[in-house]
């Protein structure tokens, strides 16, 4: 039976995430036509427009990670674009807009459709949505993701078998299709993909259910503010907390101490 902690958390705590995973082959559908349909110039705006650029998240060598998404913040990409009225180097802040809403309605109706029904049921509690591949060979340098009112899950899409895993405190945790891994990415992490396939999972960003909802709200618009100053095209999502610290080291090292003392 699989174990869990204060870092790697049970995903039926949460029940909203059953109906992404009922209908994970549709959503993975969704990705895997679009990546065989769409043009070079859809391809193009789409990691330009949909995808959230991170300049904390190092990588070991040259094997890449790449994202992007329709849900960030709470709000569809297009909604996102405009409220924050990014300028990108090839678009005008409206015009990104319409493409990334164009984009959304051509290749992903299902996966809004699900992402609709999660934020009319359970009151706004799905922050970000996004696509994630691991390219062969990837390393990801030890980093957390810092906001310690929010999990990440990952439903799984594409795994490959062999050895595609992520490393939390002592634990290499796995991926399975059609299955959630949700873990608090405040604890320090560094993901792998030694296979010499793609690794694609849907991520769901969603707060933490012991705090109230505009108290959380409150310290993600603030989070979000100085992120999208220092860059914004993270989106939100990335920004120079991201780097582990020295507390985080010592929250690292407590994770240790737990497993002992339940060991003894």
């Amino acid at each position: 039976m699989e174990s869990f902690n204060e870092y790697h958390i049970d995903p039926k705590e949460f029940t909203f995430l059953k109906n992404f995973e009922d209908n994970w082959q549709v959503i993975r559908d969704e990705f895997t036509s679009f990546i065989k349909d769409a043009s070079d110039d859809e391809l193009k705006l789409t990691y330009d427009i949909l995808g959230p650029k991170s300049q904390t998240i190092k990588t070991k060598g040259d094997a890449k990670y790449s994202a992007f998404g329709i849900l960030f913040q709470g709000m569809f990409i297009e909604q996102y674009i405009k409220a924050y009225q990014i300028q990108y180097p090839d678009y005008g802040s409206d015009d990104a807009s319409q493409k990334a809403l164009a984009l959304r309605e051509k290749y992903f109706p299902n996966l809004a459709q699900v992402i609709k029904k999660v934020k009319f049921s359970d009151d706004e509690i799905i922050r970000n949505v996004y696509y994630g591949t691991f390219h062969p060979g990837l390393d990801i340098k030890l980093h957390v993701n810092y906001n310690p009112h929010m999990n990440r899950g990952y439903l799984g899409l594409i795994v490959p078998e062999g050895d595609v895993a992520m490393k939390i405190c002592h634990e290499q945790l796995y991926w399975h299709e059609g299955k959630f891994l949700v873990l608090d990415h405040s604890y320090p992490h560094c993901p792998h993909n030694y296979t010499n396939y793609d690794r694609t999972v849907l991520v769901v960003d969603f707060f933490k259910p012991d705090k109230p909802r505009e108290e959380v709200i409150r310290f993600e618009k603030e989070q979000v503010r100085q992120r999208m100053q220092d860059n914004p095209y993270s989106l939100g999502v990335f920004g120079k907390s991201d780097k582990a610290k020295k507390e985080d080291f010592i929250k690292y090292g407590l994770a240790h101490q737990l497993e002992w003392d339940k060991a003894l």
